[in-house]
């Protein structure tokens, strides 16, 4: 039973209904925000990456190429689920942080563990979003993939998969940043900020690929 709960815990907005989820991001509590958002808009977009693998797999006279979009549909279903655990994940970072400003502070060696416990927890609060980014732009190459070589009448879906899947990193670089700023010490998170950076630059890349291919598709 103690698990069961721990589990629903740990996966708590993921478990919601959509409606749900919006309505508790936009209510006055500050988590879910703009972390766990961008984790969603991720797994979305591996979500549409394998969808278009899946309806490539059944297409009509495309039998022997079944293996090919499934491997691809398989890869697809992985990248979502991870980004659905970071959607908790971020969330439980931040409060995280929130739980160690509650910390006692009456005398020196509580305010001196306060603040150690606050640097620790900020510091995985800016390494969250980057995870985030880095399976984000996995769902890159599949939704290039797709857009190529997928059924053509899907090219749209894979679009739409990398402007998500874009957008997720550009979000999560945010967090990065913004975590790593709250830091007394910020030599640990530059890492952090220089990756985020370099992820950011692959995945606007790849994102101009994939609607260059859906454009192509379209303009035929």
């Amino acid at each position: 039973m103690q698990d069961e709960e721990e589990e629903a815990r740990k996966h708590r907005l993921v478990r919601m209904t959509a409606e749900g989820f919006a309505r508790e991001t936009a209510s006055e509590s500050p988590a879910p925000g703009g972390g766990s958002i961008s984790a969603y808009m991720g797994a979305l977009a591996a979500a549409l990456g394998t969808m278009v693998a899946n309806l490539s797999a059944h297409k009509r006279g495309w039998d022997d190429r079944w293996k090919e979009f499934s491997d691809v549909a398989e890869a697809g279903q992985a990248v979502m689920q991870e980004l659905l655990d970071l959607v908790d994940e971020d969330t439980a970072a931040f409060d995280k942080i929130m739980a160690c400003f509650g910390m006692p502070k009456g005398t020196d060696e509580e305010k001196a563990a306060r603040a150690a416990a606050i640097e620790e927890a900020t510091l995985y609060a800016a390494s969250v979003p980057l995870k985030t980014m880095e399976a984000s732009l996995k769902a890159l190459p599949l939704a290039l993939e797709m857009a190529r070589k997928g059924n053509p009448a899907s090219a749209s879906d894979a679009g739409v998969a990398a402007l998500a899947a874009r957008a997720a990193c550009r979000g999560a670089e945010l967090n990065v940043r913004i975590n790593a700023s709250g830091l007394k010490d910020p030599a640990p998170a530059k890492p952090l900020i220089a990756r985020a950076a370099e992820i950011l630059r692959e995945a606007e890349a790849l994102e101009a690929q994939v609607l260059e291919a859906v454009n192509n598709h379209i303009n035929q």
